[in-house]
């Protein structure tokens, strides 16, 4: 599926004195930055997979850093650099697995600093579509709509229908987008089941328009559903980029980590104030309900778990055999040196 980048909104002068009066002082990036300016390429912003991201780019965390950050939007574009169109990209905001596939694809990127320790999926059955389903065997043959092929939606589904016995191949996966346009390719009957993140899937439920059977949103739902704790949104670039570019990427980290710290005190009220009025998709209530509900989720210091970067690699093999032979260095895909650094200093 082409996607092309959408570029991001600018922000108004009445968001700009907002984020002055709730940011910390100004603070400076440890060590001149080799670049100033970065190209960042999202995939699909809107959700709350990507919502510590948000919060530090509103709250000019990362312009206090002294980055002046080019962020894009695509929705499924992130997940693999040949699939972004419109000109050379950094660093990616995307699940920690794409690391791992493309490392299979003899092309080395590093997470360096994580938004989420879940990956804040749910997949739900169609209640008019599969009135009678009564286990994942029912899905066979069915039709399950995912944001985009090897997105994050895409892999957990694929685990948690792989620890069911099912193959990939048992199934149809539909590339339907994310936002309005996958509520209404579950209402209008495009899919007979759902995987993607909230609100999206939050408000599907709410609306009885599905049945969750597989939530991977919290940090128990997550082990049971996948099997242990997963890593899932991070920030990550090609390594060379990295080991050339260290100060920048160490500013990248400081911004991400202020606004983790940022959001493990943030309020209902603070959210609002901040996200974007049409990341809500008309419901305010339950964008709310929903961080509440996955607030767990959020990583607390930018920092990856060795034990969830070995699951992850697990979890792919477990329904992609490429990866379960592929010679995989973990330690190739992911470094903890920029957000330990950004944790001490932010005390996060």
């Amino acid at each position: 599926m082409h996607t092309m980048p959408i570029r991001r909104r600018t922000f108004t002068a009445s968001m700009t004195a907002l984020a002055a009066g709730m940011a910390a002082p100004v603070l400076r990036a440890q060590g001149r930055l080799e670049r100033n300016k970065v190209s960042l390429v999202v995939d699909g912003e809107a959700a709350l997979y990507h919502l510590p991201l948000t919060i530090a780019d509103q709250l000019g965390y990362f312009k206090s850093e002294g980055l002046d950050l080019d962020i894009s939007d695509v929705v499924g574009g992130a997940r693999s650099p040949q699939a972004v169109s419109g000109g050379p990209v950094d660093v990616y905001a995307g699940a920690y697995e794409q690391t791992l596939t493309l490392q299979a694809r003899n092309q080395y990127f590093q997470a360096f600093v994580l938004q989420c320790r879940a990956p804040q999926i749910a997949l739900g059955i169609s209640t008019r579509s599969l009135p009678d389903y009564r286990t994942l065997v029912d899905l066979k043959g069915k039709r399950i709509g995912v944001s985009a092929l090897g997105s994050p939606g895409h892999t957990v589904a694929n685990v948690v229908l792989a620890r069911a016995g099912i193959h990939p191949g048992e199934v149809q996966f539909v590339a339907v987008g994310a936002g309005w346009i996958a509520v209404q390719a579950l209402r209008s009957g495009q899919i007979d089941a759902i995987s993607n993140s909230d609100p999206v899937m939050a408000m599907l439920e709410q609306k009885g328009d599905i049945r969750v059977v597989a939530d991977a949103r919290t940090l128990r739902g997550t082990r049971e559903a996948m099997g242990g704790g997963m890593p899932a949104a991070c920030l990550y670039a090609p390594l060379d980029f990295i080991q050339k570019n260290p100060n920048t990427v160490q500013a990248l980290a400081n911004g991400m980590v202020h606004g983790l710290k940022w959001l493990q005190t943030a309020g209902p009220s603070d959210i609002i104030k901040i996200v974007p009025e049409s990341y809500f998709l008309g419901d305010r209530a339950l964008y709310l309900a929903s961080f509440n509900k996955g607030r767990e989720a959020i990583s607390l210091d930018g920092m990856l778990a060795e034990d969830g970067a070995r699951l992850a690699l697990k979890a792919l093999g477990s329904f992609d055999v490429s990866m379960g032979n592929a010679r995989i260095d973990l330690s190739k895909t992911y470094t903890n040196e920029f957000a330990r650094n950004a944790k001490e200093r932010f005390k996060a």
